[in-house]
């Protein structure tokens, strides 16, 4: 069964969606608001599932060139620089760190010329039984099927899911920031590798969390994770703010704020959205965030947006009929998605409550390393286990 898409969102998961499509000889028309093709943020990780799913669509290895390893799962710390769990070499799954920016480029570049339309805000939308056709400032197009791709605050979800609820604040907030590590020296209190050479860290405080990845080119990726009264709480000077609350931490967290330029530091806060019993509606269907956002605390946003992609042109390849590729679809990502997002927000309550930071940090300490490398495994846990459907050989469709 060939045919022809629109993907509305020309991020992660929209481009994913488009390669993975190419893959099973569909066209895609990808629209994209913004006037540039492009991604904000900072950095990101993908863990053995996702790159699985990458490998799948044929962008895996150059994503291996682009990224970084990180070892952060395996090396837990305290503010004071006690470690709680060590990474050791051998034991230990890295995951694959990189700016985000590099993974857009890398997936965007895969994408046939022509595909992708910047500039083009979709308002509107109609169904009837030939297909799916969508409208913009200026023009329109139809296609077989419809994939909103276009992140938690969807067009697409709101149009066809009008009763869905909003994005909800979890009571987190974040800081996030790229830091320039590449001339830093050797010492104990300035470097981002520990002494066994295996780099990535997280550091547990009462109140939050500081995420460390090391990223390609000579930078680092940092996040502080930590909760929040209210949404939208800003400051004049944001990372004067967030060197404040972090001064008496551990190397190199001062220097890793210290090194980030103020206007990169970005501050936003986290939400994610309630599960909907349906990601199909007709000829449309929901992909990554516009389903399923979840807060960053299992480092699965983007690549469960990825495995949509994947099993979606699995479907679209194996069933006879758009309609039971569809609801194949629905059947197969709705539980796995939202037991994700279950788990994100359950992991972010426990690492950003100060009254559980205590047991919690105990709990860890005592876990025999051996138990706790087995958890950390490319294997060890189901949401990593996850392999994706087999997609066909490349088509000379494009």
């Amino acid at each position: 069964m060939n045919g022809h898409a629109i993907v509305v969102g020309g991020g992660i998961g929209g481009l994913a969606a488009a390669l993975a499509l190419r893959r099973i000889g569909w066209r895609a028309t990808v629209l994209e608001r913004a006037p540039a093709p492009g991604e904000i943020g900072a950095g990101m990780s993908q863990s053995p599932n996702a790159m699985r799913a990458l490998d799948e669509f044929g962008v895996g290895e150059q994503a291996r060139a682009k990224g970084a390893p990180s070892y952060s799962a395996g090396n837990l710390r305290l503010p004071d620089g006690r470690y709680l769990q060590r990474a050791r070499r051998g034991d230990v799954t890295p995951l694959l760190a990189f700016h985000r920016a590099d993974l857009h480029g890398l997936l965007l570049e895969a994408v046939p010329a022509g595909w992708v339309h910047p500039g083009t805000e979709v308002t509107g939308l109609r169904q009837d039984d030939r297909g799916v056709t969508v409208t913009w400032d200026g023009g329109e197009a139809g296609a077989d099927l419809v994939i909103g791709a276009d992140g938690i605050r969807s067009a697409v979800r709101r149009m066809v899911w009008p009763d869905a609820s909003a994005p909800r604040f979890l009571g987190r907030t974040a800081w996030l920031g790229v830091a320039d590590t590449s001339g830093w020296g050797a010492s104990a209190e300035d470097v981002t590798t520990p002494p066994d050479g295996l780099s990535g860290s997280v550091t547990m405080g009462s109140g939050g969390y500081f995420l460390i990845h090391p990223i390609s080119r000579g930078r680092t990726y940092w996040a502080f994770v930590t909760t929040a009264d209210r949404p939208d709480l800003r400051y004049a000077r944001e990372k004067a703010e967030v060197a404040g609350r972090l001064a008496a931490w551990h190397q190199p967290i001062p220097g890793l704020i210290a090194a980030t330029p103020d206007e990169a530091v970005i501050h936003i806060d986290i939400r994610d959205l309630d599960p909907l019993p349906t990601y199909v509606r007709g000829r449309v269907a929901l992909l990554g965030d516009a389903a399923h956002a979840m807060s960053p605390d299992r480092g699965q946003g983007a690549g469960q947006s990825i495995e949509d992609a994947v099993v979606l042109a699995a479907a679209l390849h194996a069933e006879a009929g758009i309609d039971a590729a569809l609801a194949r679809y629905d059947t197969e990502r709705r539980p796995r998605t939202q037991a994700t997002a279950r788990g994100a927000r359950a992991d972010g309550r426990r690492t950003t409550s100060a009254a559980a930071h205590r047991a919690l940090a105990a709990m860890i300490r005592l876990m025999p390393a051996p138990v706790w490398r087995r958890g950390i495994a490319a294997d060890g846990n189901a949401t990593w286990r996850w392999r994706p459907p087999r997609l066909p050989e490349p088509t000379t469709h494009a």
